[in-house]
């Protein structure tokens, strides 16, 4: 599944398309995606002005003038992509996309100042969705109420850090997966983090906050490589396992700077440390670190 800066890459591919364009129209090919689409979904779409498109966690967000907002997930295998003769198009295609006519589910015709463009949603395994947030609070949307702190920009800090994990007996990793603490962080990031951070997937997460006289030094490493790997990858235009590509076409790149994940066996990247990097099962999921490094 797409994790946050795969997400953000897709947003940033998307917004010169939608970011104040008027939707002429709306081709829904199928009746459901995850769920089924909202009533009158392309009607409502239709001759609506966007306003803006932003994200909330691995969510996009299309909101509308006048609303109400267009809440989108690209679930395990979706994609959108931008067929336009114009320079709406974020970019050439350096890899060539899907076009499997039935995996096209959604054709939204765009029209901005004298250009058009179709922004196609493909998805093959049909786990993604769109619905609409009805009222002007988007946190009180279903999907998005339960959401914890962003991983982005100076929001999360050492000192927040350590107050979310305050008294948790769960391994870290599992902590920092958990979404209603810190949203849109996934098993690759996390897995990073830690690496930067020097500490161990399977201590307490509760460990690493400071104690009574003791500064938060494990709290603040941890934010501050949470907030460094999330920016690094999305600068990489995030990292194309399996089915994420950009909305440009082009695979991102943010694999080829691992250095732990998917690494099992390989010896530990850090210049002063002789280990090696493992793989080990946590809650059914792969977990890769260096036992030698990271306490």
């Amino acid at each position: 599944m797409p994790e946050l800066p795969e997400v953000e890459t897709v947003r940033r591919g998307l917004q010169p398309v939608f970011e104040g364009a008027v939707i002429t129209r709306v081709e829904v090919r199928r009746p459901n995606l995850r769920f089924p689409f909202p009533p009158h979904f392309a009607e409502r779409l239709a001759g609506r002005t966007v306003s803006a498109l932003s994200r909330r966690a691995k969510y996009l967000i299309v909101a509308l003038e006048g609303g109400p907002s267009l809440i989108c997930h690209l679930g395990m295998s979706g994609s959108f992509r931008v067929e336009a003769d114009t320079d709406l198009a974020p970019g050439t295609f350096h890899h060539e996309r899907g076009k499997i006519a039935a995996h096209d589910h959604v054709v939204f015709t765009l029209r901005k100042q004298n250009d058009t463009a179709r922004v196609v949603f493909n998805d093959p395994r049909r786990f993604g969705f769109m619905l609409f947030a009805e009222d002007g609070d988007l946190n009180a949307h279903p999907m998005l109420a339960h959401l914890g702190v962003e991983p982005t920009g100076n929001t999360l800090s050492g000192a927040l850090l350590a107050d979310l994990l305050r008294n948790k007996k769960a391994p870290l990793k599992a902590a920092l997966l958990d979404q209603t603490l810190i949203a849109g962080l996934g098993n690759i990031y996390v897995a990073e983090a830690l690496w930067r951070a020097q500490l161990s997937p399977l201590r307490a997460a509760g460990s690493i906050a400071p104690r009574s006289g003791r500064p938060g030094v494990r709290a603040e490493r941890l934010a501050e490589a949470i907030r460094d790997v999330i920016a690094d990858a999305i600068a990489a235009g995030g990292s194309s396992l399996r089915d994420h590509i950009q909305t440009d076409g082009s695979l991102g790149y943010f694999q080829h700077r691992f250095s732990v994940y998917d690494r099992e066996g390989a010896p530990c990247p850090r210049a002063t440390c002789s280990g090696t990097v493992q793989r080990i099962v946590q809650s059914g999921r792969s977990t890769f670190y260096c036992p030698t490094c990271q306490r």
